[in-house]
Protein backbone atom coordinates (compact mmCIF):
# COMPACT_ATOMS: atom_id res chain seq x y z
CA UNK A 1 0.00 0.00 0.00
CA UNK A 2 2.74 2.60 -0.28
CA UNK A 3 2.36 3.14 -3.80
CA UNK A 4 -1.08 4.23 -3.29
CA UNK A 5 -1.81 7.66 -3.93
CA UNK A 6 -4.29 9.11 -1.81
CA UNK A 7 -6.78 11.52 -3.33
CA UNK A 8 -7.49 14.09 -0.52
CA UNK A 9 -10.16 16.17 -1.68
CA UNK A 10 -11.20 19.91 -0.09
CA UNK A 11 -15.18 19.89 1.47
CA UNK A 12 -15.84 23.83 0.95
CA UNK A 13 -17.13 23.34 -2.54
CA UNK A 14 -18.92 20.38 -2.76
CA UNK A 15 -22.81 19.28 -1.43
CA UNK A 16 -22.77 16.50 1.27
CA UNK A 17 -25.06 13.67 2.00
CA UNK A 18 -24.17 12.43 5.80
CA UNK A 19 -25.36 9.16 7.34
CA UNK A 20 -25.58 7.86 10.76
CA UNK A 21 -23.74 4.44 11.14
CA UNK A 22 -23.85 4.25 14.58
CA UNK A 23 -24.35 5.66 18.11
CA UNK A 24 -22.93 4.29 21.48
CA UNK A 25 -23.77 5.41 24.59
CA UNK A 26 -21.08 5.58 26.85
CA UNK A 27 -20.89 5.26 30.68
CA UNK A 28 -17.93 6.99 32.91
CA UNK A 29 -18.53 4.90 36.13
CA UNK A 30 -16.62 7.82 38.98
CA UNK A 31 -17.13 8.24 42.98
CA UNK A 32 -20.21 10.72 42.20
CA UNK A 33 -21.97 8.51 40.29
CA UNK A 34 -22.19 7.85 36.64
CA UNK A 35 -21.40 10.43 33.56
CA UNK A 36 -23.12 9.24 30.29
CA UNK A 37 -22.03 10.64 26.77
CA UNK A 38 -22.02 9.90 23.82
CA UNK A 39 -20.06 8.88 20.69
CA UNK A 40 -21.37 8.37 16.66
CA UNK A 41 -19.80 7.20 13.71
CA UNK A 42 -20.64 9.18 10.81
CA UNK A 43 -20.15 9.05 7.33
CA UNK A 44 -20.66 11.75 4.92
CA UNK A 45 -20.61 11.47 0.40
CA UNK A 46 -21.59 13.72 -2.45
CA UNK A 47 -22.58 10.28 -4.37
CA UNK A 48 -20.06 11.00 -7.14
CA UNK A 49 -16.73 9.80 -5.89
CA UNK A 50 -16.03 11.40 -2.21
CA UNK A 51 -16.63 9.64 1.05
CA UNK A 52 -15.60 10.65 4.26
CA UNK A 53 -15.76 9.55 7.72
CA UNK A 54 -15.54 10.55 10.98
CA UNK A 55 -16.10 10.28 14.67
CA UNK A 56 -17.86 12.77 17.24
CA UNK A 57 -18.34 12.41 21.12
CA UNK A 58 -20.08 15.15 23.33
CA UNK A 59 -22.71 14.42 26.10
CA UNK A 60 -25.93 14.92 23.97
CA UNK A 61 -26.36 13.10 20.70
CA UNK A 62 -27.04 16.18 18.59
CA UNK A 63 -23.49 17.68 19.09
CA UNK A 64 -21.58 14.27 18.73
CA UNK A 65 -23.46 14.10 15.09
CA UNK A 66 -22.14 17.49 14.42
CA UNK A 67 -19.08 16.97 15.43
CA UNK A 68 -18.74 13.33 13.51
CA UNK A 69 -19.90 15.66 10.59
CA UNK A 70 -17.11 17.64 11.09
CA UNK A 71 -14.84 15.61 11.44
CA UNK A 72 -15.64 13.39 8.32
CA UNK A 73 -15.48 16.55 6.05
CA UNK A 74 -11.70 16.70 7.17
CA UNK A 75 -11.57 12.92 5.52
CA UNK A 76 -12.46 13.38 2.71
CA UNK A 77 -10.89 10.73 -0.64
CA UNK A 78 -11.64 10.71 -3.95
CA UNK A 79 -12.46 7.20 -5.47
CA UNK A 80 -12.77 6.08 -9.15
CA UNK A 81 -16.04 4.90 -10.36
CA UNK A 82 -16.98 2.86 -13.31
CA UNK A 83 -20.29 2.76 -15.01
CA UNK A 84 -21.93 2.77 -11.03
CA UNK A 85 -19.87 -0.06 -10.15
CA UNK A 86 -16.11 -0.36 -8.94
CA UNK A 87 -13.37 -0.72 -11.53
CA UNK A 88 -12.05 -3.78 -9.83
CA UNK A 89 -11.97 -6.20 -6.93
CA UNK A 90 -10.49 -5.28 -3.50
CA UNK A 91 -9.82 -6.20 0.05
CA UNK A 92 -9.51 -3.70 2.74
CA UNK A 93 -8.12 -4.24 6.13
CA UNK A 94 -8.34 -2.44 9.22
CA UNK A 95 -7.84 -4.05 13.06
CA UNK A 96 -9.58 -7.25 12.71
CA UNK A 97 -12.27 -6.27 9.99
CA UNK A 98 -11.68 -7.20 6.79
CA UNK A 99 -13.62 -6.63 4.09
CA UNK A 100 -13.91 -7.70 0.40
CA UNK A 101 -15.55 -5.75 -2.41
CA UNK A 102 -15.73 -6.70 -6.00
CA UNK A 103 -17.79 -4.95 -8.75
CA UNK A 104 -21.36 -6.05 -9.83
CA UNK A 105 -22.99 -5.90 -13.40
CA UNK A 106 -25.53 -3.12 -13.58
CA UNK A 107 -28.92 -3.61 -11.37
CA UNK A 108 -27.63 -5.85 -9.13
CA UNK A 109 -27.76 -2.95 -6.17
CA UNK A 110 -25.80 -2.71 -3.01
CA UNK A 111 -25.04 -6.12 -1.51
CA UNK A 112 -23.75 -5.27 1.88
CA UNK A 113 -24.10 -4.93 4.93
CA UNK A 114 -24.41 -1.91 7.73
CA UNK A 115 -21.44 -0.05 8.18
CA UNK A 116 -20.50 -0.99 4.44
CA UNK A 117 -23.43 -0.17 2.88
CA UNK A 118 -23.67 3.61 4.12
CA UNK A 119 -20.19 4.03 3.12
CA UNK A 120 -20.75 2.32 -0.91
CA UNK A 121 -23.69 4.33 -0.53
CA UNK A 122 -22.09 7.95 0.22
CA UNK A 123 -19.48 7.14 -1.97
CA UNK A 124 -21.73 6.46 -4.74
CA UNK A 125 -21.72 2.91 -5.72
CA UNK A 126 -24.66 1.56 -7.28
CA UNK A 127 -23.89 -1.91 -7.74
CA UNK A 128 -21.37 -3.81 -6.18
CA UNK A 129 -21.28 -6.97 -4.21
CA UNK A 130 -19.15 -6.82 -0.31
CA UNK A 131 -18.28 -9.35 2.43
CA UNK A 132 -17.41 -8.31 5.66
CA UNK A 133 -15.17 -11.08 7.68
CA UNK A 134 -13.61 -11.28 10.98
CA UNK A 135 -15.03 -7.98 13.24
CA UNK A 136 -18.34 -6.72 13.20
CA UNK A 137 -17.15 -3.30 15.13
CA UNK A 138 -19.09 -0.65 13.01
CA UNK A 139 -15.91 1.76 13.52
CA UNK A 140 -13.48 -0.76 12.15
CA UNK A 141 -15.30 -1.72 9.25
CA UNK A 142 -16.21 1.43 8.36
CA UNK A 143 -12.49 1.89 8.12
CA UNK A 144 -11.70 -1.16 6.19
CA UNK A 145 -13.82 -0.28 3.62
CA UNK A 146 -12.45 2.88 3.72
CA UNK A 147 -8.77 1.39 2.99
CA UNK A 148 -10.02 -0.50 0.15
CA UNK A 149 -11.61 2.33 -1.77
CA UNK A 150 -8.37 4.24 -0.88
CA UNK A 151 -6.57 1.27 -3.08
CA UNK A 152 -8.86 1.37 -6.23
CA UNK A 153 -7.59 2.31 -9.24
CA UNK A 154 -8.98 2.95 -12.37
CA UNK A 155 -8.07 2.48 -15.78
CA UNK A 156 -6.44 5.64 -16.43
CA UNK A 157 -3.78 5.54 -14.22
CA UNK A 158 -3.16 2.27 -14.74
CA UNK A 159 -2.58 2.66 -18.03
CA UNK A 160 -0.38 5.93 -17.47
CA UNK A 161 2.04 3.81 -14.89
CA UNK A 162 2.23 1.06 -16.74
CA UNK A 163 2.60 3.44 -19.88
CA UNK A 164 0.51 1.60 -22.69
CA UNK A 165 -2.78 2.47 -24.27
CA UNK A 166 -5.74 2.55 -22.81
CA UNK A 167 -7.81 -0.39 -24.11
CA UNK A 168 -4.70 -3.00 -23.71
CA UNK A 169 -5.26 -2.55 -19.82
CA UNK A 170 -9.25 -3.96 -20.78
CA UNK A 171 -7.31 -6.92 -22.87
CA UNK A 172 -4.34 -7.97 -21.22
Amino acid sequence: MSNVNIKKVKSTEIEFIDKLVSIQRVTKVTKGGRTFSFSAIVVVGNENGVVGHGLGKAKEVTSAIAKGIEDAKKNLIKVPILKGTLPHAQEGKFSGALVFLKPAAPGTGVIAGGAMRAVLESVGVKDVLAKSKGSSNSHSVVKATINALIQMRDPFTIAQVRGIELNKVFNG
